[in-house]
């Protein structure tokens, strides 16, 4: 079970999640994977920046807010005054290690990558200390154990890879047999440490990634992911305002949907739960009671929610632009084509999306890309023209390209929109549009009309609950 930093970011946040567990322990005894507080890993990096930049005075201020955060949880969930007592001295020594770690930074005058992932990982650590400590008060035989001491991982600061074979191997020997003697496991996500036990991070998604490697080494039934949102959204909701949860996808469908911009689980992230068939849930913390999304690959799961290919869900990626390229040097000419995506490789930039003819590209880049260098290089090859100001719309679904009837479907929808690209490439569960910035919200609403009326009672999709 990992809960995101909504999920427990405030007193009555981090009670909900209690509840969740102690409910979840009448089925079976979870694992518990926590994120930070919600704001405090951005805080720990601005003090980091603050000590780097030798603004002292700065980052100490900003410590005593993060200790002063921590102190208000522990005031409003512990009432024990020897357990509140201890769960403050708790508190208080790892602000203690961030303060030492503030002034050193400051006297070097340098931030290094081994120092920053360091201060990144109190979050968890205060985060975990507090939540085990309120459940064992609440009665539950809760332990709580430091992800660094198991989470063995290379030396790639705030990109850390785990040796898995050692990880495995240390998983197994210190929390199965918690779990074999009914103990609930809090710890926490994202964090780790080198063989010689200096403070690592995994990076984006590290939280979903520890849980789904957990998971895997413990051969876990389902991972659970809870966050503040209704699962999986057939599109964005605050594109979409009658956006509904998809109650089941494939983990292709997933991938593909995080790919192309939708805020779905990152496949990286969840590929150990791939590999072992491990269903992964994604829950609501705010209304537990909704089901949420279950990404598998299971057969007997997604059997009776299968309906004919269509189409399961819209991602749209603002932000783009299209890099319209011609050259009559193309035609018929091997290994142009790797020239121009040289020229990308070169300046850093991914490519989007991709249509192609013979003797020119369309391709979309963020706007944030460095156009200027790429256009003047790519000029050198031929003519260059830019449309700024577009967005991809991504309309997925498993057999897409085999469903008759489906590519029609979505241009008839777009039939008051000028579509500025089509793209649909390798991918089975993807096709791909381009349309101008203002016309984004025209074309998703159309598209999610067109798919999603009427399907209320398919079982396929869930109206997400209503704030409270």
């Amino acid at each position: 079970m990992k809960f995101g930093g909504t999920s427990i970011g405030s007193a009555s946040a981090m009670q909900r999640a209690m509840e969740i567990v102690a409910k979840e322990k009448n089925n079976s005894i979870p694992v518990v994977v926590l994120s930070a507080c919600s704001g405090i890993t951005n805080k720990l990096i601005r003090i980091s920046a603050e000590a780097g930049d030798s603004n002292l005075e700065k980052a100490m201020e900003l410590s005593r807010e993060v200790k002063e955060f921590h102190h208000g949880l522990v005031d409003v969930l512990i009432n024990d005054d020897e357990r509140r007592a201890s769960a403050l001295d708790k508190v208080d020594a790892y602000v203690g290690e961030l303060e030492i770690l503030i002034k050193g930074v400051d006297i070097v005058g340098e931030l290094t990558a081994r120092s920053f992932d360091t201060f990144c990982s109190f979050g968890e650590l205060l985060s975990t200390t507090i939540f085990s400590e309120a459940m064992q008060e609440a009665g539950h035989d809760a332990v709580w154990l430091d992800m660094r001491e198991l989470m063995i991982t290379d030396d790639n600061f705030s990109m850390a890879r785990p040796l898995e074979d050692i990880c495995e191997k240390n998983v197994k020997q210190a929390i199965r047999p918690l779990l074999e003697d009914g103990r609930i496991v809090v710890t926490q996500g994202f964090i780790g440490s080198t063989k010689d036990g200096k403070t690592t991070t995994l990076g984006r998604g590290g939280s979903d990634f520890t849980a789904a490697l957990l998971g895997a080494w413990l051969s876990s039934d389902e991972i659970q992911i809870w966050t503040d949102v209704d699962g999986v959204m057939t599109c964005d909701p605050r594109v979409v305002p009658d956006a509904r949860s998809i109650r089941v996808m494939t983990f292709t469908e997933a991938a593909e949907l995080s790919y192309l911009g939708a805020k779905v689980l990152h496949p990286d992230t969840i590929a150990p739960a791939v590999k072992q068939s491990i269903p992964v849930y994604v829950l609501n913390s705010l209304h537990p009671e909704s089901k949420g999304t279950v990404i598998t690959n299971d057969p007997a799961m997604l059997e009776g929610m299968s309906y004919g290919g269509l189409v399961k869900s819209i991602a749209v990626k603002k932000g783009q632009c299209i890099i319209n390229f011609r050259s009559n040097r193309m035609l018929g000419r091997h290994g142009f084509m790797a020239e121009i995506f040289g020229v990308f490789a070169r300046a850093g930039v991914s490519v989007e999306m991709i249509s192609t003819s013979e003797v020119s590209v369309s391709l979309t880049v963020s706007e944030s890309a460095p156009l200027e260098e790429l256009v003047a290089e790519l000029r050198k090859m031929g003519d260059v023209e830019i449309e700024p100001d577009v967005a991809t719309i991504s309309v997925v679904g498993d057999n897409l390209r085999t469903s008759k009837g489906v590519a029609g479907r979505i241009f008839s929808a777009m039939k008051e929109v000028n579509i500025r690209m089509i793209s649909q490439g390798a991918s089975e569960i993807n096709v791909g549009l381009v349309v101008e910035g203002d016309d984004v919200e025209k074309a998703v609403q159309s598209l999610h009309r067109e798919f999603f009326s009427g399907n209320e009672s398919s079982g396929i999709f869930e109206a997400p609950a209503m704030k409270k």
